[in-house]
Parts: structure tokens; C-alpha cells; sequence
């Protein structure tokens, strides 16, 4: 149903909506007299409407007399454009803005922002005088001629008036006086009118539209008497046709039926038209339906702008059956009942929502500043509005120094992965394996039948230069033990552990902290603008930067996609990579804002649909998922469709997942929880299903990474192979000392030796690292 707003306004005038509009437009002071004039003459520029005639002085005190700005006649939509709360930079948003961000202690989230009483007084005096000016335009709205049929857009006009209800008495008088003052006020400002009255059957007035307004002669050149008479003939035909119009409109009859549809088929038939007012007094003939569909299909591509009016016939034409049918052609409504001086339309509910949403704010300014004593005053955040909760404020969250700056792209080496890094400088690849180096010198144990020994014979141990020792594949193997050459693989060991250390500290550093290494060639970057990010949004635009200047610019192609209840792409669809596509990037992304849920899925989808519907046409590939939580769908069916997605083609799902803490009691819960280990596996079962790679990182630093545990786990293997070195060297040297021992002893009674009819396979002795291992 329409709002209905009670016209309580009259007598007063609109000279304060005309000079603020003025001094808005011109930017001069009204008070101020005119530039002399440089002719020294003291007369006025001529700009057409010079006296040269005694008959044209009526016509020229006439038009100064109706003079009024362009914009006062704008409709609220296109004046709100200029006079909005945003507009004037009067919202809330605005306010908080002058103030300063406070952090509970212990808490990650804003929650006070410091005032100062003087901001807060400047701010409420601004508001006051905006409310003010709501007002008189309200009042200016639901006077004369705009009450009883709103506002007429369009500067050639076709109008319909309805006679089927026109019925003799006050009823009729109080029509035609309406009408004669919609003439006089509106129409006569046209350039074209054309009119026609329908009932059982349409008659117009004029065959074709006709030139009423006085406008149309302003621009004839003057100084000639073929000039002034060409003016008079063409002012002359506006006046006769406005007079004949006024006649026209007394000698309005009552015309049966209401054919609404055949009127709309003859006023279509005219050209020239680019407004068309309706003026209903009964229920049309036709219903609804198919009065929207005629007009649909007979305006589209015209750009005919469509005004339905009801004259006293909300009885019979309720206001939510006229607004549906005006929204339905993408036009106007406006519904007046002169016994009630009601009149209701979407002008006055956009000014009457603008207005209520001043006072409130004026409300909550008050209260703040009648909320304690002192030059600084504190407000709570959710105390002043539910805005915080739906848009929180960028500006006052901390923001690194020129962060909506331009990039200052960087371009990159050939980056890859870990593991395809370790293919070139892992341990194997550089030959640097224990059991690599060991293998020329180590020998298995050979037990063989000596037939002229008529016996099995055991091979022997030199116990001075070999030690046995645990093989790979759990054999056991003699190993001759050279210590210059253990001494210089534990060197290129310890060498290989720096080059280790150096890949993890370049990775732990700035993008590659936050991404790790972006690899692929095509690249779609997903973020998460979910509402519980809300006090990270300069974080995450951040991180976006930080990823654009350093690891994009040597890509092929790459887009970015916003998700949170929706979806929203900085492309349609990938473009090919290049430094003005970046800083177009960058410049999307400061005006993303925080709301919604997690739909992951449906921004995956948008990326492999759309981004990579030729992805099996493609090489090197990648999705980089930027999130802090749990998605919104169930893990299983994410996982499912992007194992499906990705198979058979070169297509990564790469995760980087961001701890923000948990979510706080006081605030509005997601639409799905899980801790923060859950996610993180959730996360990483994902990733490993499209053979992508999972990145785990806070504020503290990366919790998880598989491109540096791949690099540990290289470190860790290496360490390995210098324990079992120190522990081959120290086997030897426990060998030596023991031989050395032995003969050292006084001979005596010589030792009995046991023989043996089949010797025992020897037990290997388990390496178990020294206390003390450390890389030789």
C-alpha cells in the first residue's frame, strides 16, 4: 500500500527552497547585486527578452515572475542526488568519522569512538538546517497543482484525463479548477503539449502536439523587425494555445465508460512525446495486467516516461494496485483525495524516508551530546545505530601508510611451489642422500657353501674401517667408513641446511606470508567480505595489495571475486594481465565492504564456470581462496564438486586461511561455526582433493604452510642423514679403541676360540643418534 501523508503545510512560501537551490547551483550570494555592467550603459545582457515593444512588457515581467530553478522541479530521486544526508555528508558514517577509533583492552573489535562536544554541535546544527529544507520541499510538494497531481517530468507531455466520473456540481468545478492551475503552474513551462480526454471513446484537442511554452521565442535573434515579428507570432500561437487548452478543459463532459487501453493506443500513434501523464478518475475498463503489458511493450525503447495519477477514486483504484501498475512500466504514481488533502506518491515517501532518517539521526546526536559532561565525550558504537552492525567504518580503522594509494608494482621472478623447487635443490636431486653417497662403499653380507672347505662360510667385518649398518629398505650392509669423505658430506649438508633455512625465511615474508608463492599462470583471487570480517576489511584490502604488487604482473590473466551472502566480480570474466588492469583492480577493491554470510561455493562456482570454463583447454591454473572461516555449505559437497571440477585438468584449489579469533558472543553469529582446528581441516582435505596447497597464518605469524613443511621436511631428512653419519663415525672410532685395547693386554694363557659348525648371522645394531648430534 502507498504511504499517505496528511498535507498540513499551506500558506507559506518557497522562497528559502528556491535560494538554497540557487546558491547550491550558482554558488552566489543572493544578497549580493549583479556584475555591473561593462558597457558602462547600466542595462542589463540581452538574452531575448529585451522590451522593444510596448506589447512584450507583460510577457517579460510574466517570465521573471514564474522564474524558478531547475532543480526545484526535479523529482525527489534526482533531487535527493544532490541534497541526500550522504550527499551533504551528514550520515552517520560521516560523524564517526571526525572522531577516534578506541580498542577495549583485550579486545580485537572497535567498540568507543571519542567525540569532541564541538564536532558534535556542528554536526546536529548541519542536520537541523537539512531537516528544515526536507520540510519546506515537503511543504512545496503538497501545494497547489504538485498535490493534486505531483510532480509532470518531461518537457514534451502527453496528458490523459479521464471524464468518464465528471459529473455537473462542486465536484466538477473543483476538477476543472485543478486542472486550470496544473496549466497555468506546470504545463505552460513545456515545450509540447498534446491532450486528449477519454471515455467510452478518445478525442483530443489537437491533431498533433502543439508549442506552448514562451521559451520557444526567447532564442530569436533580435534587433531586426523580422525578428520581433517572428517572436510575436510564435508567442502568439503559445498563448492561443494554452487559452484554447483552458477552454477545452471547461468544456469537459462526462464520456460513459473508462477505455484507458484505446486512449494508450492513440497518444502511442503520436511522436514527438517524451512524458505521458494519465489522470484516472474511475476504474479503468481494462484490468491491470494488461494495461502493463500494452504499455511495456509500446514505451520500450522509446525512453517515454509514464506518470499515473488518481483523481478521487481511491475507492475504486486502491494505491497499491496504481503503484504496482507504475512500477511495472518503470514509471510514477501519485494519488490525491481532495476531502481528506491526501496525497501520496513516490516523491513525497523518498523525502518523507530522507526526512525520518535525519530526525533519527538527530536524535542520536542529541543524546550523544547531552550524554556526559566535559570537552570529550564517548559514545558506544551500537548504542547510536544498527548501521555499525551493517556497514562498520573504514575510517576508523587503522590503515598502513598510503593505503589507497596506486600500486607500485613489482615484477616477479618465476616462482614455484616447494615441491617442484625441491625437484631441482632437494637432497636427491643434488645427490646429497645418505644412502646415495654410502652406496659405492657399502657391501651386503654374502654367507656361501665353500665346497672345498666342505662348510658355509660367513664374509668378515674389517672391524677397522667398516661398520654395519641399517639400509633404506631394512637390509643390513657393511659399510667401509671413510672419514674425509663423511667430514666433507656433512659439510655440503650443513650448506644445504642454510640454503633450507634462507627458502623458509624468503616464504615467511611479505605477500608470501599472507599467499605463499602464486605460481600458476591464469589466477582467480576469491576474498571473503563476510560480515564477521568486518573489523579486518583494511587487512584484507592489504593483503590484496600486497599480492598485486608483487606476485601478479608476470601472469597471463587473473581475476578477482568478492563473496559473502553474494557474488561479486571486478571482471566478468578473466582479462589478460597488465599494470592498468591491476591498479583497475585495486581501485574495485577499496570500495568493497564487509556483509553477508560464507558463500563459498557459490564463488567457486563463478570462478570455475566462468573464469575457467575452458580450464581443460589451459595449463597452469589456479583458485586462491582468501577466507577466515567455516564456508557455508557442507565441507563433503564442497570438496566433491572441486575434486570433480579439477580433475583431468590442470586446476588448483589453493586455501589461505586467516585467524581472526573467535567470534564474539555480543555480535551477530555466522551461519556456520566450526573452531578454528576444524576449519583449518576442513580446509586442508579440500586442497589436498584438487592437488592444491593449504596456507595457514594469524597475527602472530603462519601457523601452517605446505610449501614450508616441504622445506622441513627436506630439513629434517637432512638432519637425519648427518645423525646417522655422526653415528657411522662413532661406531668406527668405538671399534678402533676397543682393537687398540686388546692389544694393549699382557699375553697370558692364550684365549680358547669356539668353532663354530655354521656361523650366526650378525644382529645389526639399531643407529640411535648420539645425545649430542650436531652437523660436523
Amino acid at each position: 500500500m502507498a504511504t499517505q501523508t496528511s498535507h498540513v503545510f499551506q500558506g507559506q512560501d518557497n522562497k528559502y527552497l528556491q535560494n538554497r537551490c540557487r546558491n547550491r547551483h550558482t554558488g552566489r550570494d543572493p544578497k549580493k547585486p549583479p556584475n555591473p555592467d561593462v558597457s558602462g550603459l547600466g542595462q542589463h545582457p540581452d538574452h531575448g527578452l529585451l522590451v522593444t515593444h510596448v506589447n512584450q512588457t507583460q510577457d517579460l515581467l510574466r517570465l521573471r515572475g514564474d522564474e524558478t530553478q531547475p532543480s526545484a522541479w526535479d523529482d525527489s530521486q534526482d533531487w535527493l542526488l544532490t541534497h541526500s544526508l550522504k550527499s551533504e555528508r551528514l550520515t552517520l558514517a560521516d560523524l564517526l568519522s571526525q572522531g577516534t577509533a578506541v580498542l577495549e583492552e583485550g579486545s580485537t573489535a572497535t567498540k568507543k569512538v571519542h567525540l569532541s562536544a564541538q564536532a558534535i554541535r556542528r554536526f546536529e546544527s548541519k542536520l537541523s538546517e537539512v531537516i528544515d529544507l526536507y520540510q519546506r520541499r515537503l511543504q512545496w510538494l503538497t501545494e497547489s497543482s504538485k498535490q493534486a497531481f505531483g510532480l509532470i517530468k518531461g518537457a514534451r507531455v502527453g496528458i490523459l484525463i479521464d471524464v468518464s466520473a465528471i459529473s455537473s456540481g462542486p465536484r466538477k468545478e473543483e476538477f476543472q479548477k485543478d486542472l486550470l492551475g496544473l496549466i497555468d503552474e506546470q504545463l505552460s513551462h513545456k515545450e509540447k503539449l498534446y491532450v486528449l480526454s477519454f471515455g467510452t471513446t478518445p478525442s483530443a484537442l489537437w491533431p498533433n502536439p502543439v508549442d506552448v511554452s514562451a521559451s520557444t521565442w526567447g532564442n530569436c535573434d533580435s534587433g531586426t523587425e523580422r525578428a520581433h515579428s517572428s517572436r510575436a507570432r510564435i508567442r502568439f500561437r503559445a498563448e492561443s494555445s494554452l487559452q484554447d487548452l483552458k477552454l477545452w478543459v471547461k468544456k469537459l463532459q462526462p464520456g460513459g465508460g473508462s477505455n484507458l487501453l484505446q486512449a494508450l493506443k492513440k497518444v502511442f500513434a503520436v511522436k514527438g512525446l517524451n512524458s505521458l501523464v494519465t489522470i484516472l478518475g474511475s476504474c479503468p475498463d481494462q484490468p491491470a495486467e494488461i494495461l502493463s503489458d500494452y504499455i511495456q511493450q509500446s514505451t520500450m525503447g522509446r525512453g517515454l516516461h509514464t506518470h499515473m495519477v488518481t483523481y478521487r477514486c481511491e475507492d475504486q483504484v486502491p494505491p497499491a494496485v496504481l503503484k504496482n501498475l507504475a512500477e511495472a512500466v518503470g514509471g510514477h504514481y501519485h494519488c490525491y483525495t481532495p476531502e481528506m488533502e491526501i496525497c501520496a506518491g513516490p516523491d513525497i515517501e523518498e523525502l518523507l524516508a530522507e526526512m525520518q532518517e535525519a530526525q533519527s539521526l538527530l536524535g542520536h546526536v542529541q543524546a550523544l551530546h547531552h550524554s556526559g559532561p566535559g570537552e570529550e565525550l564517548t559514545g558506544e558504537m551500537k548504542e547510536i545505530s544498527t548501521e555499525i552492525a551493517k556497514e562498520p567504518l573504514r575510517g576508523l580503522l587503522p590503515k598502513p601508510p598510503k593505503h589507497e594509494a596506486p600500486l607500485t608494482i613489482e615484477f616477479p621472478n618465476l616462482d614455484k611451489t616447494s615441491a617442484e623447487w625441491l625437484k631441482v635443490n632437494g637432497l636427491k636431486a643434488r645427490k646429497l642422500s645418505l644412502y646415495q653417497v654410502l652406496a659405492p662403499n657399502a657391501f651386503s653380507p654374502v654367507e656361501e657353501f665353500v665346497p672345498v672347505l666342505q662348510k658355509t662360510v660367513s664374509s668378515t667385518v674389517h672391524q677397522k674401517a667398516m661398520v654395519q649398518f641399517q639400509w633404506h629398505d631394512g637390509t643390513v650392509k657393511n659399510v667401509h667408513v671413510d672419514l674425509p669423505f663423511l667430514y666433507e658430506y656433512q659439510k655440503q649438508l650443513s650448506r644445504a641446511m642454510r640454503m633450507y633455512e634462507r627458502r623458509i625465511e624468503w616464504l615467511s615474508l611479505a605477500s608470501r606470508r599472507i599467499w605463499g608463492t602464486v605460481c600458476e599462470k591464469r589466477v582467480v583471487i576469491l576474498l571473503d567480505i563476510s560480515a564477521t570480517n568486518s573489523m579486518y576489511i583494511i587487512h584484507i584490502q592489504h593483503s590484496l595489495r600486497l599480492l598485486l604488487e608483487e606476485q601478479l604482473s608476470n601472469k597471463d590473466a587473473f581475476n578477482v571475486i568478492a563473496f559473502g551472502s553474494t557474488i561479486e566480480s571486478w571482471r566478468p570474466e578473466m582479462v589478460p594481465m597488465s599494470h592498468n588492469h591491476l591498479q583497475s583492480a585495486w581501485r574495485w577493491a577499496l570500495a568493497l565492504h564487509c556483509e553477508g554470510s560464507r558463500n563459498v561455493l557459490g564463488a567457486l562456482r563463478k570462478a570455475v564456470e566462468v573464469d575457467f570454463k575452458d580450464k581443460d583447454r589451459q595449463q597452469s591454473q589456479g583458485i586462491y581462496l582468501f577466507t577466515g572461516g567455516i564456508p557455508d555449505q557442507d565441507m563433503p559437497t564442497l570438496s566433491a564438486y572441486m575434486a570433480e571440477a579439477c580433475g583431468g585438468c590442470d586446476l588448483q584449489l589453493n586455501v589461505c586461511l586467516f585467524y581472526v579469533g573467535e567470534p564474539q558472543m555480543d555480535t551477530t553469529p555466522p551461519a556456520c561455526y566450526a573452531s578454528r582446528t576444524d576449519t583449518a581441516a576442513a580446509y586442508r582435505e579440500v586442497t589436498q582433493a584438487t592437488g592444491g596447497r593449504f596456507h595457514w597464518f594469524g597475527d602472530t605469524g603462519i601457523y601452517e604452510s605446505d610449501d614450508i613443511n616441504a622445506i622441513r621436511s627436506e630439513m629434517d631428512k637432512a638432519l637425519n642423514y648427518s645423525q646417522k653419519c655422526a653415528f657411522l663415525v662413532s661406531s668406527l672410532k668405538n671399534q678402533c679403541r676397543k682393537a687398540l685395547g686388546s692389544a694393549a693386554l699382557p699375553t697370558g694363557k692364550p684365549k680358547m676360540l669356539k668353532q663354530r659348525s655354521q656361523p650366526k648371522k650378525p644382529s645389526p645394531s639399531e643407529p640411535t643418534p648420539p645425545a649430542a648430534a650436531r652437523m660436523v
